[in-house]
């Protein structure tokens, strides 16, 4: 299950060594071997949401409860963060699905796997064309069976790991198409496409007979022929087997790792007509789009209520997150570009809207560790819930594998003064997509962007050019500061090249000239070379 070798990756470059992560192999290894049933080794949910934006719930995460806040009904997710963790300043690996997902899977950012845009077809690129700018080689075939994976790695030390719901691991056709070649053992409805073809189980949830039409579609989700031509809603669906499979707990001792990813709040936006009544009197898209959202927050209620019915949570470590922030640019009710307010911008963009999602760990209540209800701002990533699990269920990352692990576990943090490693609030966070997302609007474009502690710069390939903003005094991203502080632009231009030296990610090509447009490195070189003239 060795990571193949991505040509375009300088593998000499790779020598960032991960303290916490390292620390927590050798107290594993030392631990000696597993046992494939041991009781102690909690099960796992991750509850990954599609293109649920920061302002999508009940729960503020922001310093205000915003007019968002209020419009949307999510008290299951205010039971788990009431008994868990709230991440204030959690991000996403991308501001599309794909490249999160798959970095969640290997612990590996985007711009290491090659993997940064979402993908369908393996023989073609389905970014949209840029003007001055071409995207450079990618991994259209997303993940395959020969990666390394976290229910790879799960599954190998005793675990029942479980897929549910949208995968959109790898390209149709390609071993990473299906779940079940990346590490999990059952797999329902997962499959190459990023969206379902309808909601409806009266449209057997595909895209032609939604559209009146007749025929299959790559958007079709399978596996769920026995909900067809019934008046049935795919999320509640899902919720359902979800609900079973934990049930198996009681004939199949093993722990298990659920990794539930429920379509919504993803297009085509429809509507749950059980839940329209709370929404009258608002744009019927959004009322649609509210109705998605509290469908997946009954998903998650029904599987807390399944862990307390049988007395697993206690056992158990859920945790609540999204790919990417939340749709804007198009296919929503009102003007674009706002439904993610304080935050600018949306899904698709360089900016806070893009990247900026909702998380919530909650932790097996016999530890007493997750269970105070905290708010944490320490900037993190959804990559960092690759070492974060393997460390609760003491599971070993094999030593090859550690040094490229783009992530750091957030042990430490849950378990607050337990003095495990915790990553700082200044460590830098990058994303990275050197591609044209379908939609336009303000910071849609391919970029590489960069957070250290209250500083984030934005690098958009185009130009190149930079904006820099203070995300302490400035989080809708609104006064553009890269004329002012010049020192800082420095130290994050000079911090991005790093990230690209280490990861070896390739940067957007110059369609006029055929060659890779000018890196952060170079960018600061020449800045600093114009400061000194003046």
């Amino acid at each position: 299950m060795q990571m193949p070798h991505h040509p375009r990756h300088n593998s000499a470059s790779r020598h960032l060594i991960i303290p916490a992560l390292l620390g927590m192999m050798l107290l594993n290894i030392a631990a000696g071997p597993i046992n494939k049933v041991d009781p102690s080794r909690p099960n796992v949910v991750i509850f990954m949401v599609d293109d649920l934006g920061w302002q999508d719930v009940s729960l503020p995460f922001g310093p205000e409860i915003t007019t968002f806040n209020r419009r949307y009904r999510t008290p299951n997710l205010e039971r788990l963060a009431s008994r868990g963790v709230v991440f204030t300043d959690a991000y996403a690996a991308s501001p599309v699905c794909t490249p999160t997902r798959t970095a969640l899977m290997t612990g590996r950012h985007p711009g290491r796997t090659g993997i940064t845009y979402w993908t369908l077809h393996a023989d073609r690129d389905n970014s949209t064309k840029h003007p001055r700018l071409k995207n450079p080689p990618w991994r259209l075939e997303g993940l395959s069976s020969e990666d390394l994976t976290l229910p790879g790695l799960l599954r190998a030390s005793g675990y029942r790991t479980i897929h549910i719901g949208k995968a959109h691991f790898g390209a149709i056709g390609t071993s990473g198409a299906d779940p079940t070649n990346l590490g999990f053992e059952t797999n329902i409805a997962g499959h190459a496409a990023g969206g379902p073809g309808s909601f409806y189980g009266i449209h057997d949830f595909g895209a032609k007979k939604r559209q009146g039409k007749t025929g299959p579609s790559v958007w079709d989700v399978p596996g769920l022929d026995k909900y067809h031509g019934r008046d049935v809603f795919l999320t509640d669906v899902l919720a359902d087997e979800a609900v079973a499979e934990i049930r198996r707990k009681n004939t199949d001792q093993r722990p298990f790792f659920l990794h539930f990813a429920p379509y919504a709040v993803h297009a085509p936006i429809m509507a749950n007509r059980r839940h329209l009544e709370h929404y009258e009197g608002i744009d019927q898209r959004e009322a649609a789009y509210a109705t998605m959202i509290e469908s997946a927050d009954a998903a998650l209620g029904q599987i807390l209520d399944t862990l307390d019915e049988l007395n697993l949570t206690d056992d158990t470590i859920v945790i609540f997150a999204s790919d990417n922030g939340g749709l804007s640019a198009h296919a929503r009710g009102g003007p674009p570009h706002v439904h993610n307010a304080p935050l600018r911008s949306g899904k698709g963009s360089a900016y806070e809207g893009g990247v900026r999602v909702p998380m919530v760990i909650s932790g097996p209540g016999r530890n007493k560790i997750y269970a105070d209800g905290r708010r944490i701002s320490t900037p993190v990533t959804v990559i960092d819930l690759f070492p974060t699990v393997l460390e609760l269920t003491k599971t070993i990352l094999p030593a090859k594998h550690a040094p490229t692990v783009d992530a750091d576990s957030l042990v430490g943090l849950l378990r607050a003064g337990s003095g495990t490693p915790i990553p700082g609030d200044d460590r830098g966070l990058a994303w990275h997509m050197p591609h044209q997302w379908g939609a336009s609007g303000p910071g849609i474009e391919p970029f590489t962007s960069f957070r250290q502690g209250q500083w984030k710069l934005l690098y958009f390939h185009d130009g190149p050019r930079i904006e820099l903003y203070d995300l302490a005094n400035d989080l809708g991203e609104t006064k553009d500061l890269s004329g002012d502080r010049p020192e800082i632009i420095q130290n994050l231009l000079l911090g991005l090249e790093a990230w690209y030296v280490n990861t070896g990610a390739s940067i957007s090509i110059d369609s006029e000239t055929n060659q890779p447009v000018r890196r952060p490195g170079a960018h600061a070189a020449i800045l600093r070379g114009s400061q000194m003239q003046e």
